[in-house]
């Protein structure tokens, strides 16, 4: 009997042992999958990011993967508005949504100090007045054409006598700038009305964010999106330069934002398809 009962409690003991190993296991997993919270910010972050005593986001409505109109309320809506929110609530400051009908307006009013958070996309030419983070989201941009266009891949684009309709100081309007070789751009003044232009004006291509053009395809007759994409975009948020602090917190606010599932989540809740999150670190 004695010796039955020192088994028993052995097999018991190592039991035992086998469970608390693996609860730890389980919990270690947990706490290095859980993504850390931004800090707490310090006054000369708070500072820099709210001089006024107010966060002052830039919200693009040229761009409706990042924000639009609420139809019944006419508020701004979209993952830039939830970012917004949800950095000045980490703040403790209230929150003032200025807003653009483009990017390239945005980038414009950073020299004149009209805000102090922005969502553009990112690229060389912005980052000379701004401190861009990582992307928080990825999209694409995409070639529209007429019905009747001999053009059916992106790589016949850029040909002698094409004329691509962008929105003046757009991600792609930058990046087609500097790519484009024998293809002509004819800028407008937002994204909203570049396809309209390409009907009305007889061009032959027009460029923009995948989810834009899809819209207006379906808004205007006769003609079609090209297969695949001519670049990925990435979206970042941006502070005024000369802020190191803010920028500093703004980049870790973004990281942490993707780790925890808010971007997805601010994207489904706002119906936008075809974006993706970015993922952790930047590309």
């Amino acid at each position: 009997m004695f010796r039955y009962t020192v088994a028993m409690d052995r097999h018991v003991d190592t039991i035992w042992l086998r469970w608390t190993i693996a609860c730890i296991v389980a919990f270690s997993c947990i706490a290095c999958s859980t993504p850390t919270m931004t800090p707490q910010p310090s006054p000369a972050t708070v500072s820099e990011l709210a001089p006024s005593g107010k966060l002052r986001a830039a919200i693009n409505f040229g761009n409706p993967v990042l924000a639009s109109k609420d139809p019944a309320t006419g508020e701004p809506r979209g993952v830039s508005v939830d970012l917004s929110r949800e950095l000045a609530r980490r703040l403790g400051v209230p929150l003032e949504l200025v807003t653009f009908t483009s990017a390239g307006k945005v980038v414009e009013d950073v020299k004149s100090n009209a805000w102090d958070v922005a969502f553009v996309a990112i690229d060389p030419v912005r980052g000379a007045d701004m401190d861009q983070t990582t992307p928080y989201v990825i999209i694409e941009g995409v070639y529209l054409v007429p019905v009747a266009s001999p053009i059916k891949a992106n790589a016949e684009v850029d040909r002698s006598g094409v004329r691509v309709v962008v929105a003046k100081g757009s991600a792609y309007d930058l990046y087609l700038t500097r790519e484009l070789k024998s293809a002509q751009l004819f800028r407008v003044p937002t994204s909203a009305v570049v396809v309209d232009t390409l009907v009305t004006g007889n061009y032959e291509v027009a460029a923009g964010v995948r989810q834009q053009l899809e819209g207006d395809a379906k808004r205007v007759p006769n003609v079609r999106l090209l297969d695949g994409r001519f670049m990925v975009i990435n979206q970042a948020m941006a502070v005024p330069k000369g802020r190191p602090a803010g920028a500093r917190y703004v980049g870790e606010f973004v990281e942490s934002v993707k780790a925890s599932g808010f971007v997805a989540e601010s994207l489904k809740r706002n119906g936008i398809e075809g974006a993706a999150v970015a993922p952790r670190g930047g590309p």
